[in-house]
């Protein structure tokens, strides 16, 4: 830390800016690459100026890469990191293995009854937060508005699977640079299954039946992988297997994309006029639905906790709380405008009237978050917890084999059919395994 300031005991200046430096206490903060946290990192001075004792480290990794690294040095206890960012699957489940310090005791200018309660509580364990929200989404439909124009496509208040198929193979341009949508192919867990999973529920699908049987070669998801695949590989763009949630951020910001079902977070950066060439262009829906709504739209949120392994959890908790703060939400849309405030955990961010005038999508994404519903997101009962994923300890390794088998069949590597008897056969393995099976 230096001081600019002269002071007139140049002497005392000097010996108090090394003592406060050397007694700096730094924490390491592991987060995913996605915008609002480059944005959270860029605001590191501001953090560090507000208090001078703290000093941020900064680990930021792709999603499918951050998530094997924090579950391998949490379940381990290795301590390399203060403050993790984690969502609302692992919140709980590591909660409930004591892997998480609890937050329970926030002060109280913090304003926790501000925070959305759909997103709240599924930071929580037993009524108990352990980790802090920094920002949540459900999932929406976003659509080239001056290309639907020129082709005479109105948008119904509820689009259908089939109709987006339609509008895909109108639009579908690639000499001129335009894919008729763009979707989720990187595999993960969280990455093409995250979408993936949604498309399955409003088919009709779920993971497992009530007694955890696999439904993994359901007609269901026959159904609804066919339709991915083919759909990706007649409209998509090449190399599709490649992108995730980042990719196609770009992609469709760029122009090449009609269609693209994701998350809701990307309105902010899709209506910025400084990074988006089609911010004046967008149309935004609900997420599309095909046998009936239940799970076609997910809910998730990117939270910060700190593991209880860490040994700085004081100072780390000062950072968790300062940057989920209604003042962290005032200081972005100061410095980097309110398209750019974490979206999807405060109410009073959708209260405020600078938001609400430069996020047109602002009520959209706010109602679509209350909407989703994790304890009902499928046609048929099923016995977890969550829309686009299965809230038990198993799921991230069961959701990445069965997101890599469903990339191979997108790749044309194997069939629909073997891709999902594989990812059947591989999940009765894992499920018989942890006991859920005889």
């Amino acid at each position: 830390m230096k001081f600019t300031r002269a002071l007139p005991l140049a002497g005392i200046a000097v010996v108090g800016a090394t003592a406060t430096a050397a007694s700096a206490e730094t924490i390491t903060v592991a987060t995913v690459n996605n915008n609002d946290m480059v944005i959270m990192q860029s605001l590191t001075s501001e953090f560090e100026k507000a208090h001078p004792n703290i000093k941020l480290d900064w680990v930021v990794l792709e999603e499918n890469v951050l998530r094997q690294r924090l579950t391998t040095d949490i379940a381990t206890g290795g301590g390399q990191f203060d403050v993790m960012t984690i969502g609302t699957y692992e919140a709980p489940i590591w909660a409930e293995r004591g892997w998480l310090a609890e937050l329970n005791d926030l002060p109280e200018e913090y304003q926790v009854d501000d925070l959305l309660k759909p997103v709240r509580d599924g930071l929580s364990q037993n009524g108990t937060l352990h980790a802090l929200p920094f920002y949540g989404e459900s999932s929406m439909m976003f659509y080239r508005q001056d290309l639907f124009d020129e082709a005479g496509i109105e948008v119904p208040e509820q689009p259908s699977w089939e109709e987006v198929r339609d509008w895909a193979s109108q639009l579908h341009n690639p000499q001129e640079g335009t894919y008729g949508i763009c979707l989720r192919g990187k595999p993960g867990w969280g990455e093409n299954m995250a979408f993936v999973s949604t498309l399955v529920n409003t088919y009709g699908g779920r993971w497992f039946d009530m007694d955890w049987n696999p439904q993994l070669d359901s007609q269901a998801w026959q159904e609804a992988i066919s339709f991915y695949v083919d759909l990706l590989n007649n409209y998509g763009p090449p190399g599709a297997t490649s992108n995730g949630f980042n990719e196609n951020l770009a992609l469709f910001s760029r122009g090449n994309c009609a269609i693209w079902v994701d998350a809701t977070s990307a309105a902010g950066k899709l209506y910025g006029a400084d990074e988006s060439k089609v911010s004046d262009k967008l149309g935004f829906a609900p997420a599309p639905v095909a046998e009936t709504p239940k799970g076609s739209h997910w809910l998730w949120s990117w939270a910060l906790a700190i593991p209880s392994s860490s040994e700085k959890q004081d100072a780390a908790k000062t950072f968790v709380t300062w940057a989920t703060s209604q003042d962290y939400v005032e200081l972005v849309g100061e410095t980097k405008g309110w398209t750019n405030v974490p979206p999807g955990t405060r109410e009073s961010t959708y209260e405020n009237p600078r938001y609400q005038e430069a996020a047109p999508f602002a009520d959209f994404v706010l109602n679509a978050i209350r909407d989703a519903d994790p304890n009902d997101s499928t046609l048929e009962p099923s016995p977890y917890k969550g829309v686009q994923f299965v809230g038990i300890p198993e799921f991230q390794s069961i959701g990445t084999q069965v997101g890599q088998m469903v990339a191979s069949a997108l790749a044309g590597d194997n069939t629909v059919e073997q891709a999902l008897q594989a990812a059947q056969t591989a999940t009765e393995r894992t499920m018989k395994r942890a006991g859920y099976l005889d």
